[in-house]
């Protein structure tokens, strides 16, 4: 499906106040918000020309069929990153959150130990975990400046001390890696070997920038294949977050069994408008390509206006989604520097201490807007010095 001439960039801020989502409600009207991940971008037009036919039909029923989501998401992996995906082994859920927890269920017990690397997104780091009664064993990233990659040696520690389940954030949020090949089938073949089995959080996947390519973890090998599930959504990567519908896909039938028992309400918990406009959104490859440009264009912009306004705080461009992660230790903001930039700058940012692994001095910006307001974000934080 596509659309002639697709542009994509952030709209104006009088229209974009006129949002109702907890990124722009969710804060006093003086307050440029820039925390939540969401885009600041219209929503492809096949899918609201879809979504605008099934209101107007008032096809607004109980979660039917996902056949036409299965194969669209199917040909979308298979185009974008060479997976075959069997739509036999598809299942959708509410949100990424829900199908990695409900997932879970059908893997640990309370006070199992669930392995995580911060820092990390922190709904996966804290509030999963706690739903499922389990602990978090953290094995942090290794940091290099400003670039984060996965502690293998830590990883087989892990394992070795009783990790059931590995959560696996890739791409990474917040630090904007994207795990290569090799060490996704070096956990693979780890994972089989004690036992662990490993759900990867793929939600950003298709964000991921031409320098540094995406492999799906179930694309890696047989071992990965056979020790892992993967959730995912088109809602980071195509605005499409509140309507409320995800996937988790299998590859292996000792995996599919555990999806099979799933409660059959993780289905209908989903939403039937969800379901089609992700269906549509993974036919609206256009769309994300031109909104992909944009993303390039500010993610390179960030780098460009920090070292030009904010020298000392430190940024690597990252390899994928529109989050860049900002170390403004050498300021000086307090205990809380996103706390600090909300009362003196009046701009929102997420705070890096949620994130764990020792980021108290960092920040997340979203990047996704236009030009424009990320250059008004970037001044208000200059004027909180």
């Amino acid at each position: 499906m596509t659309q002639s001439h697709v542009e994509v960039d952030g709209v104006s801020l009088e229209k974009l106040r006129k949002r109702t989502s907890e990124k722009w409600s969710g804060f006093a009207p003086d307050v440029l918000p820039m925390p939540v991940a969401e885009m600041d971008f219209e929503v492809a037009t096949p899918i609201t020309d879809a979504l605008m036919t099934m209101l107007k039909n008032s096809d607004t029923g109980y979660m039917g069929t996902s056949k036409e989501l299965a194969h669209n998401f199917a040909q979308f992996s298979s185009d974008r990153w060479g997976w075959k995906v069997d739509p036999e082994q598809f299942y959708i859920c509410t949100d990424v959150g829900v199908g990695m927890v409900e997932i879970s269920r059908q893997i640990v017990n309370p006070g199992d130990l669930i392995m995580i690397h911060t820092p990390l997104y922190f709904n996966m780091k804290t509030n999963w975990i706690a739903e499922l009664k389990c602990e978090a064993l953290d094995v942090p990233l290794i940091k290099d400046g400003l670039h984060y990659t996965l502690d293998l040696a830590g990883i087989e520690a892990g394992y070795k001390a009783g990790v059931k389940l590995h959560y696996l954030c890739n791409p990474h949020n917040p630090v904007g890696t994207v795990f290569t090949r090799d060490e996704l089938a070096a956990i693979a073949e780890l994972a089989k070997k004690y036992g662990v089995i490993v759900a990867s959080d793929e939600i950003h996947a298709p964000l991921t920038f031409a320098d540094h390519p995406f492999v799906p973890f179930l694309a890696v090998s047989d071992a990965a294949r056979e020790v892992g599930v993967c959730v995912t959504s088109a809602s980071k990567s195509w605005n499409l977050a509140g309507l409320k519908c995800a996937q988790i896909v299998t590859a292996h039938p000792r995996m599919k069994a555990l999806a099979d028992a799933m409660p059959m309400a993780v289905k209908f918990r989903a939403s039937l408008l969800g379901a089609k406009a992700s269906a549509v959104a993974y036919q609206c490859t256009d769309w994300l390509d031109a909104a992909m440009l944009t993303l390039d264009r500010n993610r390179k912009a960030v780098a460009i206006q920090l070292a030009a306004k904010l020298p000392e705080a430190g940024y690597r461009i990252p390899d994928c989604s529109y989050l860049a992660w900002i170390d403004l230790a050498a300021y000086n903001l307090g205990e809380n520097p996103s706390a600090t930039l909300l009362e003196r700058g009046k701009v929102a940012v997420s705070a890096g201490g949620v994130f764990g692994g020792n980021s108290e001095q960092f920040i997340r910006l979203n990047f996704a807007t236009s030009l424009e307001i990320l250059t008004e974000g970037i001044d208000r934080i200059v004027a909180s010095l």
